[in-house]
């Protein structure tokens, strides 16, 4: 044999014993064992061959098939490990980690990635989390809106001018004839009847609208999504009869297309835009406001109402006679 290639073949006949032992990373997966040794099984075994295998090998190592202390501990210890080695084999994610592992043990690092961010990431499956959180998101919508709404209903019973409209319309459908029957009874059950007469006629000839409107199933989330299709659609209907009408044709606008302009102008919600009293939409269509110049000179006259308000407001006074008086504050930094 050539004197030179003598310590090659050294080299190599004592790093292919260590190449082998680095595969293994005490901690990780089986250890320093053989996962697939330790099922009896080889890398070219299928899913349904390891499950027998570990099933064999689980009857025999299972701790109630031994009778002595001593041997149900170690039988113990065993079935844990076979359960490890069959909990990483039978996952085909796993599997194929702790094959690369076995094929690339230089990549020390990306192991240790892959085998914890697995280990620690919960076994949740998007979609339940998803459907679950659309479904909080739908009954907190509903429920929150349910209680604008008896907010509402309750605030207008506690108004003298609609509670007597309440009761004018409760005596005209004789809503108040059994609370004429209760007068032998005494003050407080004839003042209860008479709030719930006052509330049920308020619920139903009331039409609340804006953030306090009656809640309806249409509003939740979950029905907001499953709609989704049919609402794209109705848009793009909407919008090609815009084009059509005003942009191509060059109709004039009507009531409802002039306040949609307004209210796009003011950037707020349908819902903000029906809270305000109709005489004020009026005056929108007076002051022909969905018209942009027109809109613009009303906003800026809003604008310098509005400081002419806080410069007149008696908190704004007090605040300016402070800052003659005191000068503007300041900031001080003890380094003491």
């Amino acid at each position: 044999m050539n004197r030179k290639l003598f310590p090659v073949i050294l080299i190599l006949y004592i790093a292919l014993p260590i190449q082998s032992t680095y595969s293994f990373i005490d901690g990780l997966y089986c250890g320093k064992d053989n996962c697939y040794d330790l099922l009896e099984v080889t890398r070219d075994s299928s899913k349904s061959d390891i499950a027998k295998s570990y099933r064999k090998l689980a009857k025999i190592h299972h701790p109630d098939r031994h009778r002595t202390t001593e041997a149900k501990a170690e039988a113990e210890e065993q079935f844990k490990i076979i359960a490890n080695a069959y909990e990483v084999l039978k996952d085909d994610e796993s599997r194929n980690d702790y094959d690369y592992m076995l094929d690339n043990p230089e990549e020390y690092y990306r192991h240790y990635y892959h085998y914890y961010r697995r280990r620690m990431t919960p076994k949740v499956d998007v979609r339940i989390v998803l459907i679950v959180t659309i479904s909080v998101i739908s009954i907190f919508q509903y429920y929150t809106a349910l209680f604008r709404w008896n907010s509402g209903m309750k605030y207008l019973a506690t108004q003298p001018k609609y509670r007597s409209m309440a009761l004018q319309v409760a005596e005209e459908d004789g809503l108040l004839d059994n609370l004429k029957k209760m007068k032998k009874r005494n003050k407080d059950e004839m003042r209860a009847e008479e709030e719930r007469i006052i509330r049920t006629v308020l619920e139903n000839k009331m039409d609340i609208r804006g953030g306090y409107a009656r809640p309806t199933i249409q509003d939740v989330l979950w029905l907001q999504i499953l709609l989704l299709p049919k609402s794209i659609c109705l848009y793009f209907k909407w919008y090609m009869m815009w084009l059509w009408k005003f942009n191509i044709k060059g109709q004039e606008y009507g009531n409802d297309e002039k306040f949609y302009i307004i209210r796009k102008f003011m950037g707020i919600s349908e819902t903000q835009f029906e809270a305000i009293p109709e005489n004020e939409k009026e005056d929108f269509l007076d002051m022909e406001l969905w018209l942009k110049e027109n809109y613009d000179d009303w906003k800026a006259e809003k604008e310098e109402e509005y400081k002419r308000q806080m410069a007149q407001s008696g908190r704004m006074k007090s605040y300016r006679r402070y800052l003659k008086k005191h000068g503007p504050g300041r900031m001080y930094f003890d380094d003491s």
